[in-house]
């Protein structure tokens, strides 16, 4: 009876519900913005991965080292076009 009910989607459906339900405590609470950030980017990223693992099955299939491979590449290049864009602007170097 297990394998006919999709217990791991219902409990990441249930999962996503409760992380959008705390970052959106951050609209109704009066937090600073470093806190409020703080928890959303954290909501955020662990959203993503939720939605990747749970929803996506990538680590399902014989092929799940090149999916995550391509995850953590299209990961640095985000972060290095983030800081860059940064450097130099904001911090003028």
């Amino acid at each position: 009876m297990s394998e006919l009910f999709p217990r791991k989607q219902v409990m990441g459906f249930v999962f996503s519900l409760v992380l959008t339900a705390a970052a959106l405590t951050v609209y109704f609470l009066d937090v600073s913005f470093a806190v409020g950030m703080t928890i959303l980017l954290a909501t955020a990223f662990i959203q993503a991965a939720v939605q990747l693992v749970g929803f996506m099955h990538a680590g399902e299939s014989e092929d799940k080292v090149a999916i995550y491979a391509n995850i953590y590449y299209g990961i640095a290049i985000a972060l290095v076009t983030i800081f860059g864009t940064l450097l130099i602007m904001v911090w003028d170097m």
